[in-house]
């Protein structure tokens, strides 16, 4: 199976689909930003790794000291997404992917890997009832119910930095902290940006454009983070009902 697998590298990128939304000849724009931002990415010990077919099968990791999410800790590997879509769950491929990101660490000498997760599945998260099974485990957790899930090899643990864990900000208006990690958050900006400005609803939008930025985030975050009132709202990328839904409920 390891023969059916290939990892992106600065000699393929520009010619290889990013799995999520894959096109043949219209260029996304949110793929091609996900390209430049991954291309960037890679020299910094970044990990894409793929299924050597038009599919969404991957897993995406990197160095946790290089990773743009709100987490201190030394020596482990972040794993942003691993999916396995449609006709090709049951056949190993999620398996074969974590094997990897597991066997990688352990060569590399790390401490351990860790991810996102909540006491309730996000959609827009990594099934962590399959990382579970690996012997992933919370180790930090927010109040209002996200965890840090980690596979430790030395008994060392990442944690949420301090700032992320309070999960508040002193604006008050609809604000999204936001990166170029994921090819469908430029369509979804902009869709709710024209939502806005039909509403006149007066909002934010962030974009996270370093490393030091995504350290000092103000919130739980894998590639998206949205807020109301001054409140954490969500990871998950919001459609039109979800961000109406959030408004009434503020």
């Amino acid at each position: 199976m390891i023969d059916e697998f290939i990892n992106l590298t600065p000699e393929n990128i520009a010619e290889e689909h990013l799995c999520c939304i894959i096109r043949s000849k219209m260029l996304h724009p949110g793929v091609e930003a996900k390209r430049e931002w991954l291309s960037s990415r890679l020299k910094e010990g970044h990990v894409f790794r793929k299924l050597n077919a038009k599919a969404t099968v991957f897993i995406e990791y990197a160095p946790l000291e290089n990773a743009w999410v709100p987490v201190t800790g030394e020596n482990y590997y972040y794993i942003y997404c691993l999916w396995v879509l449609s006709e090709h769950k049951g056949k190993g491929y999620g398996k074969a992917l974590m094997d990897y990101c597991i066997a990688d660490a352990k060569e590399k000498g790390k401490s351990g890997i860790c991810m996102l997760g909540a006491k309730k599945q996000k959609n827009w998260l990594s099934n962590q009832a399959f990382a579970q099974k690996y012997g992933f485990e919370a180790v930090d957790s927010t109040e209002d119910g996200y965890e840090l899930l980690a596979l430790s090899f030395d008994g060392t643990k990442p944690r949420f930095t301090d700032k992320a864990k309070r999960q508040q900000i002193d604006n008050l208006n609809l604000t999204i902290y936001y990166s170029a990690q994921c090819p469908f958050i430029p369509k979804k900006i902009e869709e709710i940006k024209k939502y806005c400005e039909s509403n006149n609803i007066t909002a934010s939008f962030i974009q996270v454009n370093s490393l030091k930025e995504a350290k000092e985030l103000p919130c739980v975050f894998n590639n998206w983070g949205a807020f109301y009132k001054g409140k954490f709202e969500t990871v998950n990328l919001l459609d039109i009902g979800s961000v109406e839904k959030i408004l009434k409920r503020g």
